[in-house]
C-alpha cells in the first residue's frame, strides 16, 4: 500500500513488474543468467494525464489493475517501503492484456 503515498505527475505510471519464474514446469531450478526479462506488469497508479496543445487535458490509457506490457529497456525505478515500483510513460507502454 506504500504505493498510495505516491502520486505520479502527468502522463505517467506506475507499475509492479510480475515476479521472473525461478522453477520451471518439471521443477528445475533456473539460474539468474537463464531467467527472461519480466516485460509484464500490474499498473497500481496513474497520473491525471497531460495537457495536448489545445490545452485539454488528454487523459492516461491504462487505469489501476490492469495488466500491461512494457518495453524491454526503460522505466525508472522507484522504491516505495522497500518494494521495487517501476514509473513509466503512458506512450512508452506497449500494450494491456484484456481478459
Amino acid at each position: 500500500m506504500a504505493f498510495r503515498k505516491f502520486l505520479p505527475l502527468f502522463d505517467r505510471v506506475l507499475v509492479e513488474k510480475f515476479v521472473a519464474e525461478t522453477v520451471t514446469k518439471g521443477g528445475i531450478m533456473l539460474p539468474e543468467k537463464s531467467q527472461g526479462k519480466v516485460l509484464q506488469a500490474t499498473v497500481v497508479a496513474v497520473g491525471p494525464g497531460s495537457v495536448n496543445q489545445k490545452g485539454a487535458l488528454q487523459p492516461v490509457s491504462v487505469k489501476v489493475g490492469e495488466k500491461v506490457l512494457l518495453p524491454e529497456y526503460g522505466g525508472t525505478k522507484v522504491i516505495l517501503d522497500d518494494k521495487d515500483y517501476f514509473l513509466f510513460r503512458d506512450a512508452d507502454i506497449l500494450g494491456k492484456y484484456v481478459e
